[in-house]
């Protein structure tokens, strides 16, 4: 209602329409997205295989639904993933940095898919064990 052009409280064509990406989890959101009205989706997640739309293997079926439905395919890369500390039964998704292959891996991963933008899943996800600055362990904070 909101997103597609025909929608009866639509923006699309307004002042306030924008572009609008959603997450593509699950392999049938695709056409959800699509039937939503959305512009495009993102895949989010840092780790290869956590979901369906994270997995690397599935992102030229990805890209290829988005051309043929002029959509806008963002994959995510990530450097790594451990969120054990928070999340104790999630040791399956961890995923080792490598000195910066896995990175590497995302990033290749992402190219082969040709896409227009790139999300890279790091910003102060700290829980996650996914930034990209160096970090240091230490108590407390600096004023």
């Amino acid at each position: 209602r909101v997103f597609s052009p025909g929608g009866d409280i639509s923006v699309r064509g307004g002042a306030a329409d924008f572009l609008v990406l959603g997450l593509w989890v699950e392999r049938q959101h695709g056409q959800d997205l699509l039937k939503g009205g959305f512009d495009g989706f993102y895949t989010y997640f840092a780790t290869n295989g956590m979901t369906w739309g994270s997995s690397h293997s599935n992102w030229g079926q990805m890209a290829a639904f988005a051309k043929k439905n002029a959509m806008l395919f963002v994959p995510s890369a990530g450097p790594g993933y451990i969120d054990t500390a928070v999340r104790p039964w999630n040791a399956g998704n961890k995923r080792e940095r490598g000195d910066g292959a896995y990175l590497t891996r995302s990033m290749d991963a992402a190219a082969a898919a040709a896409p227009a933008i790139l999300s890279l899943t790091s910003f102060n996800e700290w829980h996650e064990g996914t930034q990209l600055e160096p970090a240091a362990p230490r108590q407390g904070y600096l004023d």
